[in-house]
């Protein structure tokens, strides 16, 4: 196991058992977001991989201090997840900037839109 990891407490045995956790003790987004997707029941799913990237597996397993391929495997998602969650939100960053000028949105601004629908 990597010398930064801490059990989660409250997942089912054998289930995200290490996640990563700050310098400061508090848990990273990455074992925040585990926690809350991953604390259910596990399913199988055989993947295929050539002799290379079956030695390169093996490896960053052994290396890597992770108890299995499927536990590198589902870090390797996760990451994924993660790292696309963050590009979505830099898309929707991204959009809402280039949409043009903001408009304040304030009590007045409410009222106005609440006297349009005529609440």
């Amino acid at each position: 196991m990597p010398a930064s990891t801490r059990g989660i407490e409250g997942l089912k045995p054998g289930l995200l058992q290490d996640t990563t956790w700050r310098r400061d003790n508090e848990p990273s987004s990455m074992a925040i977001f585990a926690k809350s997707h991953y604390s259910s029941a596990m399913t199988t799913m055989n993947v295929s991989l050539p002799d290379s990237l079956k030695r390169f597996v093996d490896q960053c397993v052994e290396n890597g201090g992770y108890g299995s391929s499927s536990e590198y495997v589902r870090e390797l998602i996760r990451q994924d997840q993660v790292r696309r969650a963050e590009q979505r939100l830099t898309d929707l960053l991204r959009q809402g900037l280039e949409s043009g000028v903001a408009a304040p949105v304030d009590a007045d601004y409410w009222a106005e839109r609440r006297a349009r629908l005529g609440r």
